[in-house]
């Protein structure tokens, strides 16, 4: 303690000002009265060091906790109950100390989850990769036949659609993701919506024989982005063919209330199994009844694309009786 400036200074002041009143007492009064003088003096000089020594002590301890927490140490518990500036400076520092763990908290978790999407990116990525590889050693064959020459470029060409749409879609959902998406606030005919959103799975459709009957007043409209909803409504279409035998029927109804606008898909498939219903919605996420190709991306988002929109989407479905989706966009943030 005494090693500090201010400290010295202040204690050879005190003794000035006390050596300076016991001769002021000792001239003055008398002797006994400048006796007196110097020992409150003392008293007082010596309650002042005490003092000061437990504060610094105080402060000691505090700034050794700074150095466990900056080490990475969070469970310091240094609320103080009492009154005080030191206390205040406790609870300050329990409170940046709490939100510091949060924060590193928070980091670990991100990091695990880049891992996690980095590693299922990896895997999406390698079958069609090699696969292409062993297509291209294959046609480097001099030996192969035109034909087998023509099947395998067009193998090639479908690998490559496929690692285009998956690179397409993860950027749309790290976008999305990342907060720097934009979505257009404007009325949207949820009739043109559908009409949008099913254009490129009518071939598909037509290959199984499925029908698509939608119901609802052309009237119906909601506040959002024409194009990013369109892209969600056909994300949920496309699981709807994929899942729905030869001869299905998808229906779509749509209206509006005061409260939000509703959106219906329904399908006569062969629905999603019970225990798969909790993760459907999550990134890379492949149920039972999922096909070999599907990358488990299309559905997770279009979740991310309807609730940036201050909107809902839930799912039901019944083994051997269908999936139906519903989707809500609210006309006020409830």
């Amino acid at each position: 303690m005494l090693r500090n400036q201010e400290i010295r200074l202040l204690l050879i002041t005190l003794c000035v000002i006390s050596l300076i009143a016991a001769g002021a007492a000792a001239v003055m009064l008398s002797v006994q009265a400048a006796l007196f003088v110097i020992i409150t003096a003392v008293l007082l000089i010596s309650c002042s060091l005490f003092y000061t020594a437990w504060r610094y002590k105080e402060i000691e301890k505090l700034s050794n906790y700074l150095r466990r927490i900056s080490s990475g140490d969070y469970s310091l518990d240094i609320r103080d109950n009492h009154e005080g500036e030191l206390s205040i400076l406790k609870n300050d520092m329990y409170k940046v100390t709490l939100m510091l763990s949060e924060h590193s908290a928070l980091l670990q978790r991100d990091k695990v989850t880049l891992m996690d999407a980095i590693s299922d990116i990896s895997h999406q990525l390698k079958t069609p990769l090699t696969s292409m590889m062993v297509m291209a050693d294959l046609l480097s064959d001099p030996n192969l036949s035109e034909s087998k020459r023509e099947e395998f470029t067009q193998n090639i060409r479908v690998q490559l659609e496929r690692i285009e749409w998956l690179v397409t879609s993860l950027l749309k959902l790290s976008k999305i993701d990342a907060g720097t998406a934009t979505f257009k606030k404007e009325k949207v005919s949820v009739k043109d919506l559908i009409n949008k959103a099913a254009e490129p799975v009518r071939i598909p459709m037509d290959i199984k024989q499925q029908q698509l009957t939608t119901t609802g007043e052309d009237t119906v409209t909601f506040r959002g982005d024409f194009n990013w909803t369109a892209e969600a409504v056909l994300n949920i279409l496309k699981n709807c063919v994929e899942h729905t035998g030869e001869g299905g029927t998808i229906h779509v109804t749509y209206s509006e209330n005061t409260l939000f606008t509703e959106l219906t898909i329904k399908d006569t498939g062969k629905g999603i199994p019970k225990e798969d219903l909790p993760y459907i919605f999550k990134r890379f996420y492949k149920g039972k009844n999922a096909e070999d190709d599907s990358v488990g991306i299309g559905l997770a988002m279009a979740y991310s694309i309807v609730t940036s929109q201050n909107g809902d989407i839930e799912v039901w479905s019944e083994q051997g009786e269908g999936t139906q989706f519903q989707i809500k966009f609210y006309n006020h943030v409830i």
